[in-house]
């Protein structure tokens, strides 16, 4: 079967129409495509067939650490494929180096560690869904206004051992502030209270690209809701291991850690 190749070197935000494939988001570390196939044909990203809405779309998340290239293949209805390369921007994260921290700090107590690993397969396990949603084609907005405190892909080393990178991004704002939803979706997890993560909500909003918010003082959906953008779905706390109150605001798609601030622009002024 004849195979054509086309490479497409692409950076920041962008929205394209090539041979019938059209492609719109950020084709780079953390970033977060949505593209539709023309009738007809399919659509594969690292062996695997993608799941489609009704109107053909689907979507890929590219993670903190995605290699240089990225590759979408698209089966037409005869079955030649057609294969699109495309350059994936690398990002610098700021690295903080921290020495002199209790060892405690570094190396936390085994029951802890034990909690912690249950509740993040309990919140792995709430990402896994490939719902047949298509909130994720719409336009996000910010959850809440206020001051960004902490990005997405940072990363501390306390004496030498590297913490987990952020995933997320953090908004500053008193305890109680409404938290809303940035698109609609389906409620998969609701827990009063992890031990890192404290308060903690997870909206699945199709596809597998869902968003988790932590540190909830109170959560104001339950499991199975479906909701709406813009609608009341939290309140912002300082819960689990937070230093202070803010909203943290998470996404992935299925195991792939993306940045809610590529989807989002800039913060709107307060």
């Amino acid at each position: 079967m004849k195979r054509r190749f086309f490479v497409f070197l692409l950076f920041s935000l962008v929205s394209i129409h090539a041979f019938g494939l059209e492609l719109r988001g950020s084709w780079q570390q953390g970033g977060v495509i949505v593209g539709k196939v023309p009738d007809g044909s399919q659509i594969e990203y690292r062996g695997k067939k993608l799941q489609l809405s009704s109107l053909r779309e689907f979507v890929i998340g590219l993670g903190r650490d995605a290699p240089d290239y990225a590759t979408l293949v698209v089966i037409d209805a005869q079955g030649g494929r057609t294969e699109h390369k495309f350059a994936v921007k690398q990002r610098s994260y700021n690295i903080q180096r921290v020495t002199g921290v209790p060892q405690q700090t570094v190396e936390p107590d085994p029951e802890q560690v034990a909690r912690a690993r249950r509740e993040a397969q309990m919140a792995a396990d709430a990402r896994k869904g490939n719902l047949p949603l298509r909130f994720f084609a719409q336009e996000f907005v910010w959850p809440l206004v206020g001051p960004i405190t902490g990005v997405y892909g940072s990363q501390r080393v306390y004496n030498g051992v590297p913490n987990s990178p952020h995933y997320g991004v953090d908004i500053a704002r008193p305890v109680g502030t409404v938290v809303n939803a940035p698109v609609g979706g389906v409620v998969t997890l609701v827990h009063p209270d992890m031990f890192f993560s404290g308060g903690t909500l997870i909206i699945d909003h199709g596809h597998g690209l869902s968003s988790t918010f932590i540190h909830l003082s109170e959560i104001l959906v339950k499991k199975g809701d479906e909701i709406v953008q813009g609608q009341a779905i939290a309140k912002v706390g300082k819960t689990g291991r937070a230093t202070g109150p803010h909203l943290d605001w998470r996404m992935n798609w299925f195991e792939e850690r993306v940045d809610p601030q590529l989807l989002v622009g800039a913060m709107p002024s307060q």
